[in-house]
């Protein structure tokens, strides 16, 4: 049940982000270019597992585009970088749907939604 509950929560972020990200009249090739640019964080994974989890992790959480949006949003910059930071919730939320998770350290196998 929970983790039902978290992959259709990341379906409801996914969509909401595709939207807000249409209002901005940003590049759609742009969006398309830059969907998957957060699994380059994986490459920590080259030097050791402790290393690519954190940071596949700090790239997988969403903190860190939530507080570029808000960032943007507050000083009512130009769209580029509240582009960014939805296209990086976008991505983040299309993860939780399909059912990727944050991972563990130990194994990059174990995500923090198999445990549930």
């Amino acid at each position: 049940m929970n983790k039902a509950l978290l992959h259709i929560e990341g379906l409801a972020a996914l969509i909401l982000s595709i939207y807000f990200y249409a209002q901005t009249d940003a590049s759609w090739l742009m969006f398309a270019l830059l969907l998957l640019a957060p699994d380059l964080s994986a490459l920590g994974y080259i030097i050791n597992n402790k290393i690519g989890a954190y940071t596949y992790n700090a790239f997988h959480t969403y903190t860190p585009p939530l507080l570029i949006i808000l960032i943007s949003t507050s000083l009512k910059t130009d769209t580029l970088l509240l582009s960014l930071g939805l296209i990086w919730a976008t991505h983040i939320a299309m993860d939780r749907m399909i059912g990727y998770g944050l991972k563990d350290p130990s194994d990059p196998k174990i995500t923090h939604l198999q445990k549930l």
